[in-house]
C-alpha cells in the first residue's frame, strides 16, 4: 500500500490504546498542546504508525512496533524515505534505522529502554518523605532549571513549554536546585506521561536527590496518568537499576540516534 497521512486523532488513539506502554510517547503527542506540531504516517489501517514530531533544533522521527511488526516498522521507514527531513533525530525500534544507512549518515546515540511504571506502590517505599522535599519547578525557576542541565546533563532535550504543566519537580540544598524529574509528554486527557530530564548534580550523586524527584512525581501524576513511562540508556545500569526500584519494567528497547542526509 502507499504511504498514507494520517489525520484523525481519535483513529490514531484507538491504535495506540492496543499498547499504551509502547505508544506512551505517542499518546502524549496527541495532546492539544504537542498535536499541532505532528504528522503521521502508516501504510496500513492496522500497521505501525510513524510521527514526525516538528519542534526542537531538528525534527524528530519515532517508529515503533511490538516484536511481530519488525518487518512492518521496516517497511514503513522504507516508504517514508521520500518525505523525512534532511536531518533528523530517530527513535526507531528493531532494525528500522538500518533501512536509512544508504541515504542518511547515522550518528548512533545508543540503545535506549522503554520502562512503563508497573507497580507505583514502590515509589513510596522505596523514597519515603525524608532528607529531600521535591517542589514543583515553574517559569521562574527556567535559569536555574538550565544551570543544573548544563552543569549535569549538557545535550538533553529540553522543552521549557512544558515546564508550564506543572509535572516538574526539583530537591534543593542549601537553597540551590540539585536535582530534577520532569515530563517529555503529559496529557491529563489520554491519561498518560512520558517522565524525562531526571538529572542530580555532580556534587550530589548517589546521595537519592533525583530518586526522590522521580518518586514523588510518579505520585503527583498518578491522580491524571494511568499509563507512566520513560526512555532510559540501556547501559546507564544505575538509573536502570533505579526505575527498576521504583516500580517501572521494561517494555522494549529502540535505536537513537542522529540522521543526516548525505549528499
Amino acid at each position: 500500500m502507499p504511504l498514507q497521512s494520517l489525520h484523525d486523532r481519535a483513529a490514531l488513539e484507538a491504535r495506540f490504546r492496543r499498547d499504551p506502554a509502547l505508544h506512551l510517547m505517542e499518546l502524549g503527542d496527541l495532546d492539544d498542546l504537542l498535536w499541532p506540531h505532528t504528522s503521521w504516517f502508516s501504510l496500513a489501517p492496522d500497521g505501525p504508525v510513524a510521527l514526525l514530531y516538528a519542534v526542537g533544533d531538528i525534527p524528530t522521527v519515532l517508529a515503533f512496533g511490538g516484536a511481530d511488526e519488525a518487518s512492518a516498522v521496516e517497511d514503513l521507514v522504507r516508504e517514508l524515505l521520500p518525505v523525512l527531513p534532511r536531518r533528523f533525530f530517530g527513535h526507531l525500534t528493531g532494525d528500522a534505522a538500518k533501512i536509512l544507512a544508504d541515504a542518511y549518515e547515522v550518528r548512533p546515540h545508543g540503545t535506549l529502554l522503554r520502562m512503563a511504571l508497573t507497580d507505583p506502590g514502590r515509589a513510596a517505599e522505596a523514597y519515603p518523605v525524608g532528607r529531600w522535599t521535591p517542589a514543583p519547578l515553574g517559569r521562574a525557576d527556567l535559569p536555574e532549571l538550565e544551570e543544573l542541565f548544563a552543569a549535569a546533563y549538557p545535550g538533553n532535550w529540553f522543552d521549557d513549554r512544558m515546564v508550564d504543566t506543572g509535572q516538574y519537580l526539583g530537591a534543593r540544598l542549601d537553597g540551590r536546585l540539585v536535582a530534577v524529574a520532569g515530563v517529555h509528554a503529559w496529557s491529563p486527557v489520554q491519561r498518560v506521561a512520558v517522565l524525562g530530564n531526571v538529572t542530580t548534580h555532580p556534587e550530589v550523586r548517589r546521595q537519592g536527590a533525583a530518586g526522590a524527584c522521580v518518586a514523588a512525581l510518579c505520585r503527583q501524576l498518578a491522580e491524571t496518568a494511568d499509563h507512566i513511562g520513560l526512555n532510559v540508556r540501556a547501559d546507564n545500569g544505575a538509573a536502570v537499576d533505579l526505575y527498576r526500584r521504583l516500580g517501572f519494567t521494561d517494555v522494549t528497547t529502540f535505536t537513537e540516534a542522529t540522521f543526516t542526509a548525505r549528499g
